[in-house]
């Protein structure tokens, strides 16, 4: 390769960003462009900044990106030994504030995307580029790519979001209108911070030698200064308006090739977001590639790595390689054997076009989760009242008679009344072996995920019209609507999509509390880490949004005629 440390980029209002450029050493210049930006430091070496994950993927997957010394890595982002060998330039850009470039941190403000969609125009006339420029990276590097594609950068040929919230509201800063802070408190800290540009004790760049967050020093107070701590709006804003809105993409401008990745049990972060994208974006050309696996690995398997060249290849090449041919939906199969998605399926849509809607009735007095012909000539009215801070509910399905697919969004009808004028909902979907054995995956995070996972704050159980569909609520979280103690409301509850078959003898549970999902071993014993509590990072204990003695009221779930609870889901015919 050829490569160029600390390259600038002048921005409109001034600042220099700093970036780092690999070129394919071949002569064939010009090459279309993969550019990525964000504070994690375009000089903090992957195997030495991320040395956990870097040996954990290393030993499950030591043949992982062949051809390649992996020499060149950072956290998150494309390989450029890889891509250049392809024929790709590779540029990394530090974000505003972060590692070599100046300025104030402010995740994913309107400032923050102009940078971005500065530098794609400053690569697009570059000499070295042919003119195209595809955004392509996880998690950060995806959640900028569909805010910058609302503002089209003409240079944009691609975009390629891997496991990227899209909306901002919704998926990051708040789960059907309650806090999620405990990733926010624990991620910036460990992963922005030591990253901050001026930051004295921050990682080293082994390429430049120096400082990954120089070349100036700051003093604590001047690095306070210059960043926006990431909880101080979300905690102060509870409801819907300008702040998050700048920050959640106008889906009618997303018009770009998009190849749009969510992961199968990504909840809280790494899985609504993409099938939100995929379906809701304006552009004429999109897939959606559905996969299980830890986030920060599945990206360099060798089917996704493919998967993305191809994708590429048509869109920056012109290479008719017959990917304009795919169907829309790539889905990787998920068995409780076979975790890691061996088979892919091709569809034509998302949901699914064949699925059958199936409601499973509530059924208070047995717990059960009934099919509708049992709960027409069995059910009667009945209710079960549970401790918001204690154990949950748990509605349990007869034994499956027939493989089972589960694959799609679904929604949760809940009648209940709290003792309190509020109360918060967390629903959890798990899927069980004939002796008991819980049927779990590596998730994007945690190692222990459930079949997925919904959320919703009674007050906020107000929807919006216009965007809900009967397997999607979609709540407008733009007034607080709070409860009168011990009278009846009904809810519908957005559960985050799956993808899942079950043998015959298997059978599903939905959990119903008044807190986060935690194992019973991660009750028992406090000290485990977050991987192993069921929920990951993705939890929701701030005291400022949940310390009120109004979400540790008591929640009665009704059932029944006239107070039908039912669960929705989406059965996919053999």
């Amino acid at each position: 390769m050829i490569v160029e440390r600390d390259v600038s980029i002048t921005v409109s209002d001034g600042i220099t960003l700093k970036a780092d450029v690999f070129r394919p050493d071949d002569d064939q210049s010009p090459a279309p462009v993969i550019m990525n930006m964000g504070p994690y430091g375009k000089g903090v070496e992957y195997k030495t900044g991320y040395a956990l994950q870097w040996k954990w993927m290393l030993e499950r997957y030591p043949d992982i990106l062949p051809g390649s010394t992996k020499s060149n890595m950072t956290w998150e982002t494309a390989d450029p030994e890889t891509w250049t060998a392809w024929g790709y330039a590779v540029v990394r850009v530090d974000s505003r504030g972060a590692g070599r470039s100046p300025g104030v941190i402010d995740l994913f403000s309107p400032r923050e995307i102009r940078d971005l969609y500065e530098s794609i125009e400053w690569a697009g006339v570059q000499p070295w580029c042919s003119g195209k420029v595809s955004l392509l990276g996880i998690s950060y590097y995806a959640i900028n790519q569909w805010l910058v594609a609302s503002l089209q950068p003409p240079h944009l040929a691609a975009i390629v979001p891997w496991e990227g919230c899209s909306d901002f509201y919704r998926e990051q800063c708040r789960h059907g209108g309650i806090l999620s802070n405990a990733f926010l408190e624990s991620w910036y800290p460990k992963q922005v911070i030591p990253a901050q540009h001026g930051n004295g004790n921050g990682p080293d760049d082994p390429w430049l030698q120096q400082k990954a967050t120089g070349p100036e020093v700051l003093s604590e107070d001047e690095l306070k200064a210059n960043r926006i701590e990431p909880l101080v709006h979300p905690v102060a804003r509870p409801l819907v308006d300008d702040w998050y809105r700048e920050r959640t993409p106008d889906w009618s401008r997303v018009t770009v090739p998009l190849l749009s990745a969510a992961n199968l049990a990504g909840f809280g972060l790494h899985a609504r977001g993409n099938f939100e994208g995929f379906g809701r974006a304006a552009s004429t050309h999109k897939w959606l590639a559905v996969h299980p696996g830890r986030h920060d690995v599945a990206f360099y398997l060798d089917h996704a790595m493919q998967l993305q060249k191809r994708f590429l290849d048509c869109f920056l090449k012109g290479i008719d390689n017959g990917w304009l041919d795919e169907p829309p939906v790539l889905l990787r199969e998920r068995r409780p054997d076979k975790e890691l998605g061996d088979e892919v399926r091709r569809e034509p849509a998302w949901p699914l076009p064949n699925t059958q809607w199936t409601k499973l009735h509530l059924q208070a007095s047995s717990q059960a989760l009934a099919a509708a012909s049992t709960a027409t000539t069995q059910q009667e009215q009945g209710s079960i009242t549970i401790d918001a801070m204690g154990d949950e509910a748990v509605f349990r399905s007869d034994p499956l008679t027939v493989t089972t697919e589960i694959t799609g969004p679904m929604a949760v009808k809940l009648f209940m009344s709290s003792t309190t004028a509020d109360a918060d909902l967390f629903l959890t979907l798990q899927g069980w072996s004939p002796d008991g054995t819980e049927v779990e995956f590596q998730g994007a995070w945690d190692p222990h995920t459930p079949l997925s996972m919904g959320w919703l704050r009674a007050s906020h159980r107000k929807l919006d019209a216009a965007l809900t569909k009967p397997y999607r609520p979609y709540h407008s979280h733009d007034e607080r609507q709070p409860l009168e103690p011990n009278k009846i409301y009904e809810l519908d509850i957005e559960v985050w999509p799956t993808s899942i078959t079950l043998p015959a003898g298997y059978y599903i549970t939905l959990r119903i509390g008044g807190h986060d999902f935690q194992r019973a071993s991660a009750l028992a014993d406090p000290s485990l880490n977050w991987r192993e509590k069921g929920a990951g990072p993705f939890l929701h204990n701030h005291p400022q949004d949940r310390g009120s003695d109004v979400y540790a009221g008591k929640t009665t779930i009704y059932t029944g005629p006239g107070q039908d609870s039912f669960f929705l889901l989406p059965i996919i015919p053999k």
